[in-house]
């Protein structure tokens, strides 16, 4: 099964521009052994990973009544700023619970894949 890792906010993390060089280290650290857990793991593969741009670098598009409307920066009603995402293909939702615990406390949202066919 397919699921999608959404790293939402920092969690408990201070904000990355305030951490130190040391820190920011070992949180990259993290997120390598998170990687290669995924690899030791049976059944389990990362199929896209990405790191996001903040906030202020997104574009939103909405189409209403048939028209569309493009602006910039975070969809207005988002408390919480998508950091980066992993692409999941994991044997269940519990497998890849355990497997986020190696990654920095982030507040993280997990949604499985639906094939709609």
């Amino acid at each position: 099964m397919k699921y999608v890792v959404l790293l939402m906010a920092d969690g408990e993390l201070p904000a990355w521009s305030t951490m130190s060089d040391e820190d920011k280290q070992a949180v990259m650290r993290q997120f390598e052994d998170f990687d290669a857990a995924c690899r030791d793991r049976e059944g389990v593969e990362i199929l896209a990973a990405e790191a996001l741009g903040a906030g202020d670098t997104a574009t939103v598009v909405r189409t209403r009544g048939g028209e569309r409307v493009v602006t910039d920066g975070p969809y207005a009603e988002a408390v919480e700023e998508l950091g980066g995402f992993y692409l999941l293909e994991a044997p269940d939702l519990d497998v890849v619970l355990d497997l986020l615990t190696v990654l920095p406390p982030y507040d993280i949202q997990v949604s499985p894949v639906v094939d709609p066919y």
